[in-house]
């Protein structure tokens, strides 16, 4: 008799087989009883009929409680109405691991609570649904970057050299080295790598010490980056239009079911197709104003700009040629405009923000040695990065995606926290 999987039960219908997994309810008429049971691939109702069984399997039953483990015995079949289309007509049931006054149970539970209890919290219908998008949308992100040619590189988490504020690092004392911070990018490293392997991305989690309270902000969040060898400013956001294109189609494609449970319209994705909308950043200016914002020019774009700038627009905008001072070292000066630099943040629609931030390099060495001691940083860390101007400068742009606020936007979730297994904020480092 074989042990499978609830996904797997299409391939049993008729015969007898072994479900390991949790108990999610359970209910009885008195003559016939039902339990539905989870096993992390999906939901299984179980039948068993009084007249059919023994006592002692009736009272096993009896003594069920949400989220005993067991393994049921049953044949399988197939039933339109059941959860998941199919039914096991039990004929055993064991318990493998009981079950006490699970501390979640059907009733309304406040955030606070449910976060303090987010290792069981996790088992609940819709934060497997939410699990089961960010695995796709991570698997669509290495198979989009595989099928391009582009290599994975694993930059470090400990670093001596920032790539952003250095207001928003955590530090720790690295032996007889000094400091060490945790990672806010691995961009600094991939240029590197983009020099050696032309087309390279990295992926991982990277930190952020600002005390944000906001629903778009984690402390601890997985960024994805990748870097070209020879893209400009234009061929990056082509790249960036193109990428998250695929990763949402592949979502709304695979994840249907998953979708429906966390009851997402799914319609303002399927509008997510190359090519986006791009608005320079002087004209954003002037749009946001007619809209009501008091935004003046030199000004990074607010939440709130953010968002009203995208509801102008069906699908994902670019923002494109910031001003100098509100953006990072290492961007690319803009030619046509000195108080500008070649960058661009890729906005997601229905109020989600930016979910890129990307830009064409500085390749000059000395205007980006100049950036580097303009900003208050030391040039002798960054010596290596400065090499990668005296040995072969190449035109090079990258861009970092943050998952989280991706997962968020897909999920139409209200809050990031619920786009990662285990939230990091500056109120929570528990469970």
């Amino acid at each position: 008799m074989a042990t499978v999987r609830i996904s797997e039960l299409g391939e049993f219908v008729g015969q007898q087989v072994t479900v390991r997994g949790w108990v999610v309810t359970t209910r009885s008429s008195g003559k016939i009883a039902f339990l539905v049971l989870r096993d992390g691939t999906g939901l299984v109702q179980g039948v068993l009929a009084r007249k059919e069984v023994d006592d002692a399997l009736w009272e096993r039953f009896a003594g069920l409680t949400q989220e005993t483990a067991l393994a049921v015995t049953g044949t399988v079949r197939a039933d339109a109405r059941a959860p998941g289309g199919f039914e096991l007509t039990l004929t055993d049931l064991a318990v493998t691991g009981p079950s006490t006054d699970f501390p979640i149970t059907p009733k309304e539970h406040g955030t606070s609570y449910l976060f303090e209890h987010r290792h069981l919290w996790l088992r609940s219908r819709r934060q497997v649904a939410i699990a089961r998008v960010r695995h796709e949308v991570v698997q669509a992100i290495r198979d989009f970057f595989y099928a391009r040619d582009f290599v994975l590189v694993d930059t470090p988490i400990l670093t001596g050299s920032i790539g952003e504020e250095a207001g928003n690092l955590f530090s720790t004392d690295y032996f007889d080295l000094g400091k060490a911070y945790l990672g806010q990018t691995g961009q600094l490293y991939g240029e590197a790598a983009a020099a050696a392997l032309g087309r390279i991305y990295c992926f991982g989690p990277t930190f952020r010490a600002e005390k944000s309270k906001t629903r778009r902000h984690l402390t601890e969040f997985w960024m994805v980056e990748p870097e070209v060898a020879f893209n400009d400013s234009d061929d990056n956001m082509r790249l960036q239009e193109d990428f998250v294109s695929y990763v949402v189609g592949r979502a709304v494609e695979r994840r249907g079911a998953e979708l429906r449970e966390l009851e997402r319209d799914t319609s303002p994705l399927e509008r997510v197709q190359a090519p986006f909308p791009r608005i320079s950043y002087t004209d954003a200016v002037a749009k946001l104003n007619t809209l009501g914002s008091d935004i003046t020019w030199g000004r990074d774009l607010g939440g709130d700009d953010e968002t009203l700038l995208a509801r102008e627009y069906d699908r994902p905008v670019f923002v494109f040629n910031y001003p100098r001072e509100v953006k990072a070292f290492y961007m690319k000066e803009n030619p046509d405009d000195p108080r500008t630099v070649l960058g661009n943040d890729c906005l997601a629609p229905e109020g989600y923000g930016e979910i890129i931030g990307g830009s064409q390099r500085e390749d000059d060495y000395d205007r980006l040695l100049a950036r580097i001691v303009a900003q208050g940083l030391d040039p002798q860390a960054y010596g290596w990065y400065l090499d990668l101007r005296r040995y072969g400068t190449f035109v090079h742009s990258g861009f970092g995606l943050g998952l989280e606020r991706t997962v968020a936007w897909i999920c139409g979730l209200s809050h990031i926290r619920e786009a990662i297994a285990f939230p990091r904020q500056i109120h929570r480092l528990f469970p």
